[in-house]
């Protein structure tokens, strides 16, 4: 296909000379677009996974992985990310220094996508990508912590998070904030921006927060 030839055709359709036929091939063509994404890339993952919990695949923007990093920025050691995805929130990691640099994803052909970008890096022997349910996860030695996960999962990850990671872990949350934590940074704006919640202090507000609900007095 020649140069123009992308510019004809939204000429055409631009001035309505692609008649019937041509709208319901572009619709098609679309759907099966779609439906080729769903079921290769996103459907894998959802299988056997409650419908609250499931989380689309919509990949972090440079400008959103950027933010990540600099909330991340004098910090040290390893990273975990659950819900890893194609795996660029591990390979930035781990170009910055982080190690190991491990992702969590169910889905097969994410974590084929991860692997190969990875690999195409030349970092496929340093970083790591694991299928397994992040609800399994041991968390308990883990000190830097990022997620961009749905707000109806963060609700529930957040009493997994308190339960098990040590006081001086630090984790980010991209595009949607955790419901009942207090970030103590904020980098970014609107679907840009990432929240950063330091574990010794969020477990410190949400005794508080106990604290004072068994105060009350029952009416």
């Amino acid at each position: 296909m020649d140069d123009d030839a992308p510019d004809e055709a939204f000429k055409e359709l631009h001035t309505g000379d692609i008649g019937g036929w041509g709208v319901a091939q572009i619709a098609a063509g679309t759907g099966l677009a779609v439906y080729v994404i769903w079921t290769g890339f996103v459907q894998p993952g959802f299988r056997k996974v409650p419908l609250r919990l499931q989380v689309p695949y919509i990949p972090a923007s440079r400008v959103q992985v950027d933010h990540v990093m600099n909330l991340l920025r004098g910090r040290k050691g390893g990273l975990v990310d659950l819900g890893s995805g194609d795996g660029r929130i591990v390979l930035e990691a781990h170009q910055q220094g982080f190690t190991p640099a491990v992702g969590y994803e169910l889905n097969p052909w994410l974590l084929r996508l991860a692997r190969f970008k990875a690999w195409r890096a030349g970092h496929h022997e340093k970083v790591s990508y694991r299928r397994e349910d992040l609800w399994k996860v041991d968390l308990t030695e883990c000190k830097n912590i990022t997620v961009f996960l749905a707000p109806s999962v963060l609700s529930l990850l957040q009493k997994k998070l308190e339960a098990e990671l040590p006081e001086d872990a630090l984790v980010i949350a991209g595009r949607f904030p955790f419901p009942d934590w207090t970030p103590y940074r904020v980098e970014g704006e609107g679907v840009h921006r990432a929240w950063a919640y330091n574990m010794q202090a969020q477990r410190q507000n949400s005794l508080k927060k106990n604290d004072s609900h068994e105060k009350q007095p029952q009416q």
